[in-house]
């Protein structure tokens, strides 16, 4: 959940959609923002001590953000070697380095990822990835679980007849190749994988809606992204044409939140 910096200047013209608006300041770049994050962490019910493997882990803040309030165990994989550097900086500030650690992986190759935890942690990052790649994923997060372990995944959610064309409006807004899938595609994805659906729950996809912005950023949040879109025409014409999309596709776009286990474990 954390907001996404390069050190290099961002091309806002070509930039993916989550770094523009990270830009404009926003830090929870999830579909179905921090109440559907909260969903998952309720139905994983984290014991303190239980060990957490996060996806895309980025700048290490929802990694600090699940030790401190949990009590759990991160480690963290992240693509990006600035941001594993900064995550660790920031670990060492928030001063819970005995519990947190980001390390510079692959998550397409999470074989090679040390070691198995009772919850794979992913959000809003299967929906970027091709069918193939989507598999690969979730077959690595299947062997990163321990026996009884869980996946925790809040994803992209695609609905409707003409889902093709969705995908389509949504990649070119974005700047990314987006793949939601349906609710059915996303359980025979996870069940294909060996992961059992045991919990799911559906929404509105409310990225750029007023009132998710203020749930999930606060007055003081939502203003500062107001004022810079505002104020700078190549930032407020790329999300404007992102939540023109949103807006034009709402029946069709939504989010899914997911808690799977291991096929064939004890529930």
């Amino acid at each position: 959940m954390a907001q996404i910096t390069t050190r290099n200047a961002l091309n806002l013209q070509t930039a993916p959609g989550h770094q523009v608006l990270a830009k404009a300041g926003k830090k929870l770049l999830r579909p179905g923002g921090r109440r559907a994050t909260e969903q998952l962490f309720q139905w994983a019910n984290f014991q303190a001590e239980d060990s957490v493997l996060e996806l895309a882990a980025s700048f290490g803040h929802s990694a600090i953000a699940l030790g401190k309030n949990y009590g759990v165990n991160v480690v963290g994989v992240e693509r990006n070697t600035d941001s594993v550097s900064i995550a660790q900086n920031n670990i060492e500030a928030a001063n819970i380095a005995d519990q947190v650690k980001i390390i510079q992986g692959d998550i397409t190759q999470l074989d090679a990822v040390s070691g198995t935890y009772d919850f794979v942690l992913a959000e809003a990052i299967l929906t970027m990835q091709s069918a193939a790649t989507k598999a690969q994923i979730l077959a690595g997060i299947h062997n990163r679980l321990k026996p009884g372990g869980k996946f925790l995944s809040h994803e992209l959610l695609v609905r409707g007849d003409d889902t093709k064309a969705v995908r389509r409006s949504l990649s070119s807004a974005i700047r990314v190749n987006a793949s939601p899938l349906t609710e059915d595609e996303w359980r025979t994805a996870f069940e294909t994988a060996g992961l059992e659906v045991k919990y799911q729950h559906i929404g509105v996809m409310g990225l750029l809606n007023l009132d998710q912005l203020l749930r999930d950023e606060g007055w003081l949040g939502t203003l500062k992204i107001g004022w810079n879109t505002l104020t700078q025409p190549q930032l407020r014409q790329r999300i404007l044409s992102m939540r023109k999309v949103f807006h034009d596709y709402q029946d069709q776009l939504g989010y899914i939140v997911l808690c799977a286990q291991r096929s064939g474990d004890l529930s």
